[in-house]
Parts: structure tokens; sequence; C-alpha cells
């Protein structure tokens, strides 16, 4: 799928640069996740090689990094947000890097990838778009990609549209609600692995209506080896993940929710990969209320296209 959507793009000698926009890979992506932005680019100016790409991060996208790439230097501006954002076990924001350039050489004859990582502000709301306004500097001209949509007009209609970023509710499988008790856990999915993955990350939300607190201290997964209860967490600026050996406590009267960015149960050791689409089956071990049986919807990571 992505050979073909880069081909595109790059059919030898037939596709302008008009044509042929610098893109965002995932175009779809949810609030409150983590998020890799590849930009492709798929030529230079008018023949003219590649020497430098500018993009301008956007606002409620925060705690970005850009990736190395060999053969070229980076730079980064950082600014105060527009306000101040909530991030993940109560860590908050009030700045961050809002420019990223890229300093190189790219041939017109190739293609390449420019890409950053952050986190998509748990504010923002399903069919807000992000925009990143990229301008391309060559050793001879410029492509400025930074036009972006009045309200009711059509992007394919701009002549340099900006890469963009659609917002979207991933969607629940109806029904998906499990009761033990006081305990109810809804909406499990487990996100799809590629083939050789030899781990698969799950989430899901726990309710605890009860008046003491239960602690969720194991389970089973279909296809997989050993089961872990695991958390995201900051160290000093760095964002690690570590096994929760005596588990995740659910308060009385309160909820958990299990996330690509915080708390989630680990599958280790997969004897065959998960698909788009596949419904697995498991049990989550209680410390008080015990075992209950689920099944977990599974589903493409998000922002990518079932195809």
């Amino acid at each position: 799928m992505r050979h073909a959507f880069v081909l595109a793009f790059l059919i030898a000698g037939t596709v302008s640069p008009v044509q042929a926009h610098v893109v965002l890979e995932r175009g779809e992506a949810s609030a409150g996740s983590s998020y890799k932005a590849t930009l492709i680019v798929p030529h230079g100016c008018s023949g003219s090689a590649t020497t430098r790409l500018i993009v301008t991060v956007p606002e409620g996208m925060i705690a970005v990094k850009p990736r190395p790439k060999p053969g070229w230097t980076i730079e980064t501006i950082t600014k105060p947000y527009a306000k101040t954002y909530d991030f993940m076990h109560g860590i908050k924001f009030s700045e961050g890097v809002q420019e990223i350039t890229w300093k190189g050489k790219l041939e017109n004859d190739y293609f390449d990838e420019f890409a950053f990582s952050g986190f998509l502000a748990q504010s923002l709301k399903p069919d807000d778009v992000l925009y990143f306004p990229v301008v391309q500097e060559c050793e001879r001209g410029v492509e400025r990609w930074i036009e972006i949509p009045a309200a009711g007009q059509d992007s394919h209609a701009l002549k340099s549209p900006a890469p963009a970023l659609r917002l979207v509710t991933l969607a629940s499988p109806a029904g998906a609600t499990f009761r033990l008790g006081p305990l109810v856990v809804e909406q499990p999915w487990l996100r799809a692995t590629p083939k050789g993955a030899e781990v698969v990350g799950g989430y899901m939300k726990i309710i605890n209506s009860g008046t003491a607190p239960d602690t969720l201290v194991g389970g089973t997964l279909d296809g997989v080896r050993r089961f872990e209860v695991h958390e995201m967490k900051m160290q000093g600026d760095v964002m690690r993940m570590r096994p929760l050996p005596d588990g995740l406590t659910i308060t009385p009267g309160g909820a958990v929710e299990l996330n690509p960015s915080g708390y989630h149960i680990m599958g280790v050791g997969l004897t065959g990969a998960f698909t788009d689409g596949q419904r697995v089956k498991g049990t989550l071990s209680f410390k008080n209320a015990g075992t209950i049986e689920v099944e977990y919807a599974v589903r493409a990571m998000e922002g990518s296209h079932r195809h």
C-alpha cells in the first residue's frame, strides 16, 4: 500500500510539481494519542535538488521531537504554546518545538521522508484538521506548501496545499462491555501488528463501581505466550515503557483508561500477526474480583487506512 502511494507521485516524468504535493503519510489520527508525522517529499523544485525543508508544527501537537536523518542537519525553534496542555500523569506543557528545519541534499530523481513525533493534545476534537505548512527550498527555486483551505473550500482546488491531518474517533465495536461484580470493562481492543512482530498492545476502559479498590494483576490473550500490564511514563524528557509487577489499581468509584500513551496491556511472544477486524479472546485477572473473560477487537494503527 505504501509503495503504491509513493508510486502515484513518482511515475517518471509524468507528474508535475503542482500535482505531486508534499504530504503526510498518515492523514488521520485520534486526539489524546502519540503521532509520528512522516512528510513525503516526492520531487525537487522544477528539477532542482532540495536543500532545505522547513515545517511549521500546528498548535495542538505537543512534545515534538524530530527523527535524526543521515546526511542532514536539523534545527528546531521552541516557542510558547497558545495555551497550556495536559500531557500524561499530571505533566503539563506550555512550550515546545514549533518549527523544524532539515538541511541537506535530495536530488530531484529521488523521493525521501522526513519524520518527527509528538502527542496530539486531548483537548483537540474529532473532525478538527491540523495543517503542517512546509517550505521546500532547492538549489534553484522554492516550493511553498502552505495553502490552507477557507471554510467550505475544497482543498483539492488549492495549488500548493499544506499537508493536513484530520482527527478522527476510533470506531468502537457495539456491545463490547464485560462485567465482573463491581468492575466494568469497556471496548477492549488490540493494535494490529505487522508480520514478524513480537509484541501487541491492548487498551480498554476499566470502571470500578464498588466501595473498595481492586487491581488488575494479569490475564491471558489468545495468540501470545505472555501477558503483562505496562505503563508509558516520562522520565526527564524521554518517554519510557515499564511493566507494573504489582498490577494496576482502580480506585472505588473511579475508572482507568488504558491507551497507547499510558497504561496498557502487553502480549509478548506472538504466535502470529493480529489483523485489522479480527476478534481475539482473552481474560483479565483482578486481585479481588477474580477473572473475567473478554473479547478484543483488533484495529489498524491510528491514522492508517484499511486495505
